[in-house]
């Protein structure tokens, strides 16, 4: 299924900025009986930077329709939000108007209903920008970042090697990468010959410890509706770097 679709459109939106009860809207899911946290997880992937100060920059890697950008906002002065899909990036900047934007809701498959979503209070919309790029293949002149986020992107690149290879540069020494991934990996977005051969957390440290110390290494839940009936509800292995000095 391509990023560039009106279905998987829908279902980011209301995955990134939909509230509680859209999200769960005729379900036999309820809040309570679901993870902690799963129905935030764009926001709870920012919140495991444990970024309290102020930085000055921060870079969003397969930012999809750009929620996470927008909690960096509160935290650094200018955030750059990248994505492979140049309809999730329009989305984005869609959302960056601070207006209220359309999308739908499935009760079935076939069947949907218009809403709407918002930005929440307190995100400095005026800080982020938004472009269309390949995690493996970032422009020469992006530069360094104090933070730099890459959420459910690892498992869906050709060549994982190549954008990890890149983090030594785009981490200013004593920055902060944060990565997380469910490791769901598929044939359809990384061939045989570029997987891990072990697990991916051992994959990791094999190519970033010697630039980067593990801080921790945690599970955050996310729940993305299809349709009244089914829900796609995960956990993502979520890993904090600190750039060596």
């Amino acid at each position: 299924m391509t990023y560039e679709s009106d279905l998987l459109y829908d279902w980011y939106m209301l995955f990134h900025y939909g509230l509680e009860d859209d999200i769960l809207r005729d379900s036999a899911f309820s809040a309570d009986r679901l993870p902690v946290g799963a129905l935030e997880f764009p926001v709870a992937t920012v919140k495991a930077l444990r970024q309290d100060e102020k930085v000055a920059r921060a870079l969003d890697l397969g930012c999809a329709v750009g929620r996470s950008c927008f909690e960096l906002s509160r935290t650094a002065d200018e955030v750059i939000g990248i994505d492979y899909s140049l309809k999730f990036v329009e989305a984005a900047k869609a959302m960056q108007t601070g207006e209220p934007y359309p999308c739908h809701i499935y009760s079935e498959a076939h069947l949907r209903e218009n809403i709407t979503v918002a930005l929440p209070p307190g995100c400095r919309r005026e800080c982020v920008s938004f472009e269309q790029g390949d995690a493996m293949n970032l422009r020469s002149d992006i530069g360094s970042f104090d933070l730099v986020h890459a959420a459910n992107l690892l498992c869906r690149l050709h060549e994982p090697t190549r954008f990890l290879s890149r983090l030594s540069e785009l981490v200013k020494p004593g920055g902060k990468l944060l990565l997380a991934t469910p490791a769901t990996w598929m044939a359809e977005f990384t061939p045989q010959c570029h997987l891990p051969t072990g697990s991916t957390l051992d994959y990791l440290q094999e190519h970033l410890s010697a630039e980067f110390d593990l801080q921790e290494v945690t599970e955050i839940p996310f729940l993305i509706r299809e349709h009244r009936r089914k829900f796609q509800l995960s956990t993502s292995q979520t890993s904090l770097w600190i750039r060596k000095k």
